[in-house]
């Protein structure tokens, strides 16, 4: 019998994985996808958020844990657990030496408006060559992988995992372990467990048949959903995700980083009728991104359109689909299948309403620059520049789907819970149980500093309870 089964194959799973090798357990991988699309939504990552005391190779300045717990606290709105919050952010500090153990490398963090050489170390080849380090170190440490291997049920006696079962082509197949660690994902790729749990909206619409998935068609939610129904503790709401506002081009499934439209701040939001419906200035963008997906998601027909002039290219990642270019805001309404007239007056009210025409702040993308609206509903509270500089671009934006929220509850080993039992042998890691730390909103990052961390717990947990 093997000791530590690993349900999964992105960086959650992977880390528990070659954590619970090298303590000198026997380990079995199941990953549902096939060997060229293995490792789940982290091949799309670029980088991990960590808490540091000084700088370290390619993390600058300062960041110190008890600030890296106020930018949580802030987005998340304190619905996080701040036990398991710091202990992730602890682990932080010393997962870097880790990953570079396992073959990871990293690399400066790219210009633009992430701001985060301080805050974030980025993988040298993003989240694939993470992803194929990983493995490549699993193999030579002698942990066994099976793909094409999708669990389908679990065998858990009063909180005792006792076996899950496979589906192959003879049929179910069932497997047995002495511990199991659960790394397999939300259910952001089941339509129709979106469908569900958004409902219909004031339109009659059901917004989820209008969401974008950003990462993998795999994470259907099949392990998640088999442990609610053997009766684990849950975390989280069915709504809360990490969604954030993409291009509306984008594909359906595995579109990534690169359909996300990082401009935002620099411009404004409107929706379908020509209305600004939020402060786009409202923080950093790396803090506020993935809000921006629910605000859209709450637009009729959710669809939104960014607006910018010619003033802010340059200062912003560029996305991969350029933007509707067109040399007047009329021209540009009308090519967005908007309102010109509508558009027209929303961008001249804007205008009249940035500060920075009456001489007050200094507008400067790097810093919070207080240059803001002034008498404008909702305001603009920084980066408040005119749109008056030709020519102008529009981007169409759709919610994108990155991971769902609703998860186990785990306690510090990683351990699940049974009615606030701690299960002996089945333990968490990564999206399934990532509400625990996020009960909304993110901070780039976040989700591979959870998943990293325990992921190496729960590998850690599940060989010492051997």
């Amino acid at each position: 019998m093997i000791d530590v089964l690993v349900i999964g194959g992105g960086n959650a799973a992977l880390c528990a994985a070659l954590t619970a090798r090298e303590a000198g357990a026997s380990v079995l991988l199941l990953e549902s996808a096939p060997r060229e699309w293995r490792g789940g939504n982290s091949v799309h990552t670029r980088n991990i958020r960590c808490s540091h005391d000084e700088p370290q190779d390619v993390l600058t300045e300062v960041y110190s844990e008890e600030e890296h717990w106020q930018d949580l606290l802030k987005i998340t709105g304190g619905l996080t657990n701040e036990h398991l919050t710091r202990l992730v952010l602890r682990e932080s500090k010393t997962c870097r030496t880790w990953m570079k153990k396992h073959g990871v490398r990293f690399q400066d963090s790219l210009s633009g408006t992430l701001h985060l050489s301080r805050t974030n170390a980025f993988f040298l080849g993003g989240g694939k060559a993470l992803v194929n380090a990983y493995y490549r170190s699993a193999e030579a440490l002698g942990v066994q992988i099976r793909y094409d291997s999708p669990v389908t049920k679990l065998d858990i006696d009063d909180g005792v995992f006792k076996a899950a079962y496979i589906h192959t082509n003879a049929g179910d197949e069932r497997i047995e372990a002495k511990t199991c660690v659960i790394a397999a994902g939300g259910f952001e790729s089941n339509r129709e467990a979106l469908r569900e749990a958004w409902g219909t909206n004031e339109w009659g619409e059901h917004p989820a048949d209008n969401f974008l998935i950003r990462g993998t068609k795999f994470n259907q939610g099949i392990m998640l959903q088999a442990l609610l129904d053997k009766g684990c503790d849950q975390v989280s709401d069915t709504t809360q995700a990490h969604m954030v506002a993409i291009d509306a081009r984008a594909p359906l499934y595995d579109g990534g980083i690169a359909t996300r439209v990082d401009c935002v701040s620099l411009g404004i939001v409107v929706n379908t009728d020509g209305n600004r419906f939020y402060d786009e200035g409202e923080d950093f963008w790396p803090k506020r991104y993935a809000l921006w997906g629910r605000f859209v998601a709450a637009q009729r027909g959710q669809t939104a359109f960014c607006l910018i002039d010619s003033k802010p290219i340059g200062r912003f990642m560029p996305p991969v689909f350029e933007g509707v270019r067109a040399d007047s805001i009329t021209e540009l309404a009308s090519k967005l299948k908007l309102d010109p007239a509508k558009l027209e007056a929303t961008v001249t009210d804007f205008n009249a309403a940035c500060s920075i025409t009456k001489g007050v702040g200094t507008f400067n993308h790097t810093v919070q620059d207080d240059c803001v609206t002034d008498g404008l509903a909702p305001a603009k509270t920084h980066w408040a520049l005119p749109l008056d500089k030709p020519p102008y671009y529009g981007f169409a934006l759709k919610p994108g789907v990155t991971f769902t929220y609703l998860g186990v509850k785990v306690d510090d080993e990683a351990r699940i819970q049974f009615t606030g039992k701690p299960s002996p042998n089945l333990f968490a890691a990564g999206e399934v149980m990532a509400g625990n730390v996020l009960g909304k909103g993110y901070v780039a990052g976040v989700g591979m500093t959870i998943g990293t961390a325990f992921g190496r717990i729960a590998g850690r947990s599940a060989a010492a309870s051997l």
